[in-house]
């Protein structure tokens, strides 16, 4: 259970060539709100509940272990699509950046995701020449969004 998330969020247009070295899980999440947001999660064999207040950066966060037959009965009362990725976790410094690779609803479409302590740490952090334009304050890259949005079939369209 944590209470708050600070992170930042970048799009990726070329992954580090050596990615499959990274460990990664199978993550499926579907929406039953978006405002507020209540997500439900499977990462491999885990399954949680999340509500996550409004905000871009810094955003309220609490997390709840489900039972597979729970997740399963709600995955059937979610709204919009089913989010399908792929998450690699790569060290960076002090930190582990979180890149996920989409399968749906954006196939093809490549997030890193930082986490961190403090907003003045999140402010200052450098990231790595791979990573493209900051998209933090752009609220479409939300997950809860993209379940939401028509999308295409091209990432960079979104």
């Amino acid at each position: 259970m944590k209470n708050f998330e600070i992170e930042r969020k970048y799009l990726v247009h070329t992954p580090p060539k050596n990615l499959a070295a990274f460990p990664c899980h199978e993550i499926e999440q579907g929406y039953l709100c978006t405002e507020p947001v209540v997500r439900i999660r499977r990462q491999d064999e885990e399954y949680w509940l999340t509500y996550k207040s409004r905000g871009l950066m810094v955003r309220e966060e609490y997390n709840l272990p489900l039972t597979k037959e729970s997740y399963l009965h709600l995955r059937s009362k979610t709204d919009g699509c089913l989010i399908s990725k792929r998450r690699y976790r790569i060290p960076c410094g002090p930190y582990t950046i979180e890149l996920d690779v989409f399968s749906s609803p954006e196939n093809g479409l490549l997030l890193a995701e930082v986490e961190f302590p403090t907003e003045k740490e999140a402010l200052s952090f450098q990231a790595p020449d791979w990573f493209g334009e900051d998209v933090t304050n752009s609220p479409r890259y939300h997950n809860s969004v993209m379940s939401q949005s028509a999308v295409s079939q091209n990432p960079s369209s979104f």
